[in-house]
């Protein structure tokens, strides 16, 4: 029972914003010890089982089971989180952990449904004689993560304690300065959103500063993750935990297509905060922001892309402190916003906004933009029918076509080496996504659900507005002006974005020994040719060069539909593989409220 003299913990629930720049939440807790004169700060992170595989943090030795069913998607039944992205959650987590341990405090980690931790973190705490204050957490965009924020909310004033909070600070602009509702008075098209906002660039909040120091953690201690549960005390024994059950059972169809090698993932990084700010530097002082927009639709390679997407995901950096790090470049300041560490003199510094800093700021827009799309439309984001309610077109589920898909064994090159790099290495470029997207949807004519699930099971930087509402724009279901029109040639997209051919033959190695742009499709090939690729390939995938799923035509020499205007990212039954109407998890279930998404 709390006395007068009790401890007066606030607990901070933490989700996807794993950083301390620029972030609300903690600046708050910072000032909460005179606002709510709090003694103790009780960060927390929750791995839910509905978006991410817990099983793993079963003991080998426990005689117990998972209480929660296997954490797949609705259509395809794969993992919701693969091994990259699970490994880079992690690092994120303990990044900031030992961040918050700098400052004074700590994160507590925890498994399970998050209205129920967090119920019974406050009657421990109320247990050991502790005053809880309330429960402060950031809204994420997402159907799911809306829904939980509710039933959080309901379970901490069930408890007669204040909860609050924070609007997602992860974005580029904030609604609340623009004058009209951007969701509700939300245009269909981009363009129109981007010049309607872009006028408004000044009123963009400038990042805010870390807070310089936290209360502690509560003295008393909290008691440990209940059974059959048990919480890592290291990063390598974390990542073994999200990683074991995943890599026990990988949702890739037939037999593992070996690394490749001579080539090194382009995404390299390790997740959290501190990695996050080391690579903006990098693109800094490397002069890879300023040269951004010219090297932007390169595949192979560190520094072609950001790659700022992955640590936007998880929010280790947010919108807002790229842009102030930007202007803070461009205007020639000494150092970086909210740090001590100096801005690198490189080409561009002290010049002003640049093509490739302007175009940086461009697709940190069109970020925002999917959101807003996500929270306007909720969960028909991850219904078939699309943004548009499209009824009328039809896809299907030939369970070999998809197979050989995912396998990267269609016999089209830049489909095929971007789908073997996705999966070894959780990251393939935007000019690769698009062009997958649309032969998965507009010459495979497979449920475009199936290739948006496969994104969120692998890619390292997966974001549910970003993924999702890429994969409808490119299937015609979405909010391309074209609809369906828009139709990618990968030959010729090869021919002018690989035109040696180097990317194919570095993910697709049985093609090396093939000169010249007939990578590009093994109906090109030669009858001798072919006999050659056979021998490289393994027996499961003789169909790729024998019998490929599409010949593109056109595009060598010219001609064909590029898709060069594309954004970013048979006939079946309709509605898809045995998830019906709605794809996503068991949780995406059509719910909808103010901040869905």
């Amino acid at each position: 029972m709390s006395t007068p003299s009790s401890p007066r913990v606030l607990i901070l629930l933490i989700r996807r914003d794993l950083r301390i720049h620029d972030n609300p939440l903690f600046l708050a807790a910072h000032k909460a010890r005179q606002s709510h004169q709090i003694t103790h700060l009780l960060p927390l992170y929750i791995f839910n089982p509905h978006q991410i595989e817990v099983s793993g943090f079963i003991p080998s030795s426990s005689p117990e089971n998972s209480p929660y069913k296997e954490c797949r998607s609705a259509v395809g039944s794969f993992w919701r989180c693969g091994p990259h992205r699970a490994k880079f959650i992690a690092e994120s987590v303990w990044d900031l952990k030992e961040t918050l341990e700098k400052l004074g405090s700590g994160l507590e980690l925890r498994v399970g449904h998050q209205e129920k931790v967090v119920k019974s973190v406050i009657d421990e705490l109320r247990g050991k004689g502790a005053t809880v204050v309330g429960v402060w957490m950031s809204k994420c965009v997402g159907t799911e993560e809306a829904a939980e924020l509710k039933s959080i909310q309901k379970a901490v004033q069930q408890e007669k304690l204040e909860f609050r909070s924070f609007e997602d600070g992860s974005y580029l602009y904030d609604r609340t300065d623009l004058g009209f509702d951007p969701v509700k008075d939300l245009p269909d098209v981009f363009t129109t959103f981007r010049k309607r906002l872009e006028p408004l660039r000044e009123t963009i909040p400038e990042a805010l500063p870390p807070p310089p120091s936290l209360p502690p953690l509560p003295e008393t201690g909290i008691v440990e993750q209940s059974a059959p549960f048990a919480i890592p005390t290291c990063l390598p024994d974390l990542i073994s935990a999200l990683q074991a059950p995943l890599l026990a059972a990988p949702c890739f169809p037939g037999s593992e297509i070996p690394y490749p090698s001579g080539i090194k993932s382009a995404h390299p990084f390790t997740g959290g905060e501190t990695s996050a700010q080391q690579r903006l530097h990098h693109l800094l002082s490397t002069n890879s922001v300023t040269t951004y927009k010219d090297t932007r639709n390169g595949l192979l390679g560190l520094d072609f892309s950001t790659k700022l997407a992955a640590f936007l995901s998880q929010g280790c950096i947010s919108a807002r402190y790229i842009h102030s790090t930007l202007l803070a470049f461009e205007n020639g300041s000494p150092q970086f916003p909210s740090s001590s560490s100096p801005i690198p003199h490189s080409q561009g510094f002290a010049k002003g906004e640049s093509k490739g800093s302007g175009w940086l700021r461009f697709e940190l827009l069109w970020r925002d933009y999917f959101a807003l799309c996500a929270q306007k439309y909720g969960s028909a984001l991850f219904s078939i029918y699309g943004y548009r309610h499209n009824t009328k077109a039809t896809w299907n589920s030939d369970p070999n076509v998809l197979a050989r898909f995912l396998r990267g064994a269609t016999g089209t090159g830049i489909v095929d080496a971007s789908q073997r790099e996705l999966y070894h290495t959780g990251w393939t470029s935007n000019r690769a996504r698009q062009n997958v997207a649309s032969y998965l949807a507009k010459r495979l004519h497979l449920d475009w659900r199936l290739g948006a699930e496969w994104y969120e099971y692998l890619l390292i930087d997966y974001d549910p507005a970003s993924n999702w509402g890429n994969w409808q724009y490119t299937a015609g279901v979405g909010n391309d002006p074209r609809g369906e029109e828009r139709v990618f040639n990968q030959v010729k997209q090869m021919r002018d974005y690989d035109f040696k051919g180097e990317y194919v033959r570095a993910w697709v190695p049985e093609l090396r020994g093939i000169e010249g742009e007939k990578v590009a499709g093994t109906w090109l090939l030669s009858e001798r040719e072919k006999e050659k690729v056979l021998k490289e390939l393994a027996d499961e995938d003789k169909d790729m060069a024998m019998s490929p799923l599409v010949k593109v035509e056109g595009g060598l020499g010219g001609g064909g539909r590029g898709g060069k205007g594309g954004r970013g990212g048979g006939k079946g039954r309709r509605g898809g593989r045995g998830g019906g109407k709605f794809g996503r998890g068991e949780g995406r279930k059509g719910v909808n409220s103010e901040y869905a998404g």
